[in-house]
C-alpha cells in the first residue's frame, strides 16, 4: 500500500515530478520536429528555385535524412536530460561535445542517402566522383555541427526558462502562504486579549451576583465567537457582517459599562456588501473601549462610520468622544493600531493605511482608508445589515 502524504506537507518528489518529464518530452519532440522541418523546407525551396534535376527522388531521400536526423537529435535530448540539473556551464559543455558525434552521424546518414546510392545526374558531376567518402563526411559534419549545437543551446535555454518559471511559481506560492500565515497570526492576536477582558468582567459580575447581566454577556460572547472563529482568518467578509460582529462585541462591553457606553453606527446600506478583512475593526473598537470608555467617568459614545471618497476608496472610522486622547496612555496601547496597520499592509500593501489621532472635537479617531471592491449582490448585503441592526 502506497504511503499517503502527511497533511500540510508536499507530496513525495517522485509523484510531484511525474508530469514534468512528460511535458518536457512533448516540448522536445516539438522543438526537434520544428528544427528539422525548417531544414527540410529550406533545402526543398532551394532545390526548387535552383531547378535542380530529379527533385522527386531528392525529396524522398531528403525526407529519409530529415527523419533520421530527428531521431539522432532525440538521442541528444536524452543525453542532455541526464545532465539537466548540472550547472549551466557543464550542461553547455556536454551539449557542444555531444554535438560532434551527432554531426558525424548526420553526415554519414546524408552520405548514404545521397552519395552511396547516387542519382544519375550526380554521376556526371566530376566533383562528386573525385571526393573520397571521408572528405565528404567530415566536410558535412563540420557544416552541420553548429546547426545541431544551436538546437542543443536552444533546448538548454528552454530548460533554464522552465526552471525560472517553476521557481517564480514556487516563490509566489510561498509568498501567498506566508501572507496568509501572517494574516492569521495577526488576526488571532485579537481574540485572546478580548476573551481575557471578557472573562474578567464575567468574574466581576458573578461575584456581584449580577446573574442576568452575566448570562447575557455569556450569550453574546458565545454568539460573537461562533460568528468570528468559524471564518478563515485570512478571508474577507462583507462590511455589514463586520459591523454585526462589532455590535456583538459592543453589546458585551455594554454589560461592563451600562451607564458609560453609548454606540452609534453610521454605515450606509449601499456599502454593506463591500469586502473588508475579517475583524479589521475589532482592535480599533477595543481601543475605544479601553482608552476612551474605561478611562472616562461620564458617558462616552463609540461611533462606527463608513463612507466612500470621490476617488472610490472606502473610509472606515472608529471614533470616541472620551478622554483617552488627552490622558497619558499606558505602555502597549499601540498594539491594536500596529496590528491593524500590519494586517492592512499584508493584505493591500501601500494601497491602504490607518490614520489615528485626537478628534477635531475631542476624543480619538482611528480611520482606515482602503480599496473598495464589490463582493456580492446588494440583496445579500441588505439581509446582513438587517441582522446587524
Amino acid at each position: 500500500m502506497k504511503p499517503l502524504a502527511e497533511p500540510g506537507r508536499p507530496a513525495p518528489a517522485s509523484a510531484a515530478a511525474r508530469a514534468l518529464p512528460d511535458r518536457q518530452r512533448r516540448l522536445a519532440v516539438a522543438s526537434i520536429a520544428g528544427f528539422w522541418l525548417v531544414y527540410f523546407l529550406l533545402a526543398t525551396f532551394r532545390a526548387f528555385i535552383g531547378e535542380a534535376p530529379a527533385q522527386d527522388e531528392m525529396l524522398v531521400r531528403r525526407t529519409v535524412v530529415t527523419l533520421a536526423s530527428m531521431g539522432l537529435t532525440f538521442l541528444l535530448y536524452g543525453l542532455l536530460t541526464r545532465f539537466e540539473n548540472a550547472p549551466t556551464g557543464r550542461l553547455l559543455a556536454v551539449a557542444f561535445l555531444a554535438s560532434v558525434p551527432l554531426a558525424l552521424a548526420y553526415a554519414c546518414v546524408n552520405y548514404v542517402a545521397f552519395y552511396l546510392f547516387p542519382i544519375a545526374h550526380m554521376l556526371k558531376d566530376p566533383m562528386w566522383a573525385a571526393k573520397p567518402a571521408h572528405v565528404v563526411i567530415i566536410g558535412q559534419a563540420l557544416d552541420w555541427y553548429f546547426f545541431i549545437a544551436a538546437w542543443a543551446v536552444m533546448w538548454i535555454a528552454i530548460l533554464y526558462a522552465g526552471k525560472v518559471q517553476a521557481a517564480e511559481r514556487a516563490a509566489a506560492r510561498y509568498a501567498r502562504a506566508a501572507q496568509e500565515a501572517e494574516l492569521r497570526a495577526l488576526r488571532y492576536q485579537v481574540n485572546p486579549h478580548f476573551l481575557f477582558n471578557t472573562l474578567n468582567a464575567l468574574s466581576t459580575l458573578v461575584m456581584r451576583g449580577a446573574t442576568e447581566e452575566a448570562e447575557r454577556m455569556i450569550l453574546n460572547l458565545s454568539t460573537f465567537f461562533r460568528a468570528s472563529l468559524t471564518r478563515d482568518a485570512a478571508e474577507d467578509l462583507p462590511l455589514a457582517e463586520e459591523v454585526r460582529l462589532q455590535r456583538l462585541y459592543l453589546a458585551i462591553e455594554q454589560v461592563r459599562f451600562p451607564e458609560r457606553l453609548r454606540v452609534e453606527v453610521d454605515v450606509p446600506e449601499a456599502l454593506g456588501g463591500l469586502p473588508v478583512p475579517a475583524l479589521i475593526l475589532q482592535p480599533l473598537v477595543e481601543n475605544a473601549i479601553k482608552y476612551g470608555v474605561s478611562r472616562s467617568s461620564r458617558p462616552v459614545t463609540v461611533r462606527i462610520a463608513a463612507r466612500l471618497t470621490d476617488s472610490g476608496r472606502l473610509v472606515l472610522d472608529v471614533a470616541d468622544d472620551g478622554e483617552g486622547a488627552s490622558a497619558p496612555a499606558p505602555a502597549g496601547c499601540g498594539v491594536g493600531l500596529a496590528n491593524v496597520r500590519a494586517r492592512l499592509a499584508a493584505r493591500y500593501g501601500d494601497a491602504a493605511r490607518l490614520d489615528a489621532g485626537p478628534g477635531a472635537f475631542g476624543g480619538f479617531v482611528a480611520r482606515i482608508l482602503m480599496p473598495a471592491a464589490r463582493a456580492r449582490p446588494q440583496a445579500a448585503c441588505a439581509d446582513a445589515m438587517a441582522a446587524a441592526a
